[in-house]
């Protein structure tokens, strides 16, 4: 017989919120869910219940992160926004309009030595990246431009990932040509090219086993790896979905599984050590899933740390799976 999926073990809903686009967990009994309708719903995991929301701008909230004392958001078309938090409510601090045409995401690096050291990166026009600093409203944003003649025709930056390897900060950058670029953050200077996975959507890695994996418009999820000393990029093996489309791929933290969200609505959950499929996930039937995030610490109520899930049928599921 066939096992069947697992139920979740709860389904957030309301009318006014609609299609799901982004979401992020503020600690873990706080979840942020941003709307194709340019909307920030703030969910209460106590409760299940949503007790405020409040309007970004007009188009698709994209991405959305959660520090401490900030919230960032990023809209269809690129534009970023931060917030602070006044009396439990969210006070805008800036606004950096954007000129991103694509479906890059922005990512957030906070120094684990150093909280207040938040560094955003987000996609500029063509393929520059920019960097923000979070808590220092008066530095300066700076670019990162790959504009060595010697590169071959990138296309928009499609997706990255900020981390850390022997102290040091990298940045991979994926770009439409399929080819991923690596960044010494401390110079500036680009270290690394490969031409690793055309179509690519969304990536993750894990310093911890210096793994990483790609989800892309097509049917295959890529796999890769660091050269450590050297840090270059190395190919790894490719894992097949049975239908194509991967909005996001998310590492879990403590590195026993990765989930993707699926054009067709699935959620795959894999091995990470074997990368052996465990589980697809039916739960989203209508539309694609868009976001996929975890809870940092077991959330009260269900005793167990959370997988959240969210996408174009207006609901996020919340799961309790392989803990």
């Amino acid at each position: 017989m066939a096992v069947l999926p697992p139920d979740p073990v709860f389904s957030l809903r309301c009318p006014e919120m609609g299609a799901v686009s982004s979401l992020c967990f503020h600690e873990s009994e706080r979840l942020l869910a941003g709307t194709q309708k340019g909307k920030v719903f703030l969910w209460d995991l106590q409760t299940n219940r949503s007790p405020m929301h409040f309007e970004v701008g007009s188009e698709p909230i994209t991405n959305l992160h959660h520090t401490k004392e900030h919230l960032v958001t990023q809209e269809k078309g690129g534009t970023i926004t931060t917030y602070s938090i006044s009396n439990s409510s969210y006070v805008k601090e800036r606004s950096i309009p954007g000129n991103h045409l694509g479906y890059c995401r922005t990512a957030l690096h906070i120094n684990p030595n150093n909280t207040n050291e938040q560094l955003l990166f987000y996609p500029c026009e063509d393929t520059a990246i920019g960097v923000l600093h979070v808590t220092d409203p008066a530095a300066p944003t700076q670019m990162l431009l790959p504009d060595d003649p010697q590169l071959p025709k990138l296309g928009s930056v499609t997706c990255f990932k900020p981390f850390e390897c022997a102290s040091q900060l990298f940045l991979l950058a994926g770009y439409e040509s399929g080819h991923f670029l690596t960044w010494d953050l401390s110079s500036g200077v680009m270290i690394d090219i490969v031409d690793l996975a055309p179509e690519a959507i969304s990536v993750d890695y894990d310093a911890i086993t210096n793994r990483g994996i790609v989800g892309t418009a097509n049917d295959k999820l890529a796999t890769f790896s660091y050269q450590r000393q050297s840090m270059q990029l190395q190919r790894g093996s490719e894992l097949c979905i049975k239908n194509p489309g991967v909005n996001c791929v998310r590492i879990r933290g403590d590195q026993k599984v990765f989930a993707s969200g699926g054009w067709d609505g699935r959620i795959r959950i894999f091995s990470w050590k074997s990368l052996r499929p465990l589980a697809v996930l039916t739960q989203h039937k209508q539309g694609g899933v868009m976001d996929i995030a975890y809870s940092p610490q077991p959330v009260c109520m269900w005793r167990a740390p959370i997988m959240a899930a969210a996408g174009m049928d207006g609901q996020i599921s919340l799961w309790d799976l392989y803990n």
